[in-house]
């Protein structure tokens, strides 16, 4: 049976933590307001990321997104009167992005399994905040004279914001922190990459290295560092640059400091001996240039 943490990766965030405990609390907040998450995290996207491939894998029939930081499309331009006559009444401005897809996210709620993604709050009015607040206690979105419903059943809102939230509307969230690579400790296997016993060493000196930089690759990232290591790593220079280029979150100034020297001398005779280089590497301080991360 496929997992979480497979659903997610399918739908593009890959990480070594599992968010099957989040999920599980999230879908039984106690209470009669919307069940809400809010999602923390580092600034990027990542976190944008994170509620996207969770939205898709949690199998909603409806998944729908605002950013606040998108631009308003200009109104329609409105037809001109060929008598040349007022028409009767005023002409009301269309609704806002924001408010058609709040409306929309009550409609589906009705009948369907519906995630709301509302992404960098911090650019909303305040007054949108308190908005936010009142909907998922009273369930109702209100816009002019119109209420619309929200079902709670089959409604999930997620928050995304670069900022601390409104505090009565962080009180009714459940958060989650999404971190800027992945930090937990996946302890791999050659067998999980079909190796043998022989990659036994190699890997043990990289997990030595991941835990020095306190970051640990993804299995996808892995395999791609490996597969580097395997046809293009002559280098502890080219070492860093596969493990930056593929791993997620690292600190590239840790990488290339001079602390990690001597680390990178004790792996290179490893990955000789791994691609099975026959001549002995005699490496030197000279061999493995302390290269700094060009600011």
């Amino acid at each position: 049976m496929i997992t979480l943490q497979q659903k997610m990766a399918e739908h593009g965030f890959e990480s070594n933590e599992r968010y099957d405990y989040i999920v599980r609390c999230l879908q039984s907040i106690p209470g009669p307001a919307l069940r809400c998450l809010n999602v923390e995290g580092e600034p990027g996207r990542r976190k944008t990321a994170f509620a996207n491939a969770l939205a898709n894998s949690m199998d909603a029939v409806h998944i729908l997104y605002h950013d606040f930081t998108q631009e308003e499309p200009l109104p329609a331009p409105k037809p001109v009167n060929p008598g040349g006559e007022e028409q009767n009444g005023k002409e009301e401005p269309p609704a806002g992005l924001f408010d058609r897809i709040m409306n929309d996210a009550c409609a589906f709620s009705e009948a369907d399994k519906t995630i709301l993604i509302l992404d960098q709050l911090q650019a909303a009015d305040f007054k949108d905040h308190i908005r936010i607040y009142r909907f998922l206690i009273e369930h109702e979105w209100h816009y002019r004279d119109t209420a619309f419903y929200a079902n709670r059943k089959n409604l999930l809102v997620f928050l995304i914001s670069e900022e601390p939230l409104y505090h009565s509307l962080q009180k009714h969230s459940f958060k989650v922190w999404v971190k800027a690579g992945s930090l937990r400790d996946a302890p791999f296997k050659p067998v999980d990459f079909q190796l043998g016993p022989e990659a036994e060493p190699l890997m043990a000196g990289l997990h030595e290295l991941f835990q020095q930089l306190n970051v640990f690759p993804t299995h996808s990232e892995y395999k791609k560092i490996l597969h580097d290591i395997g046809r293009h790593v002559h280098s502890a220079e080219d070492l860093k640059n596969s493990i930056y280029g593929w791993t997620e979150g690292i600190d590239r100034g840790l990488l290339y400091s001079d602390e990690l020297n001597g680390l990178f001398q004790r792996i290179m005779p490893l990955i000789a001996t791994f691609i099975g280089i026959e001549e002995s590497l005699e490496l030197t301080s000279a061999d493995i240039p302390s290269v700094k991360a060009p600011t």
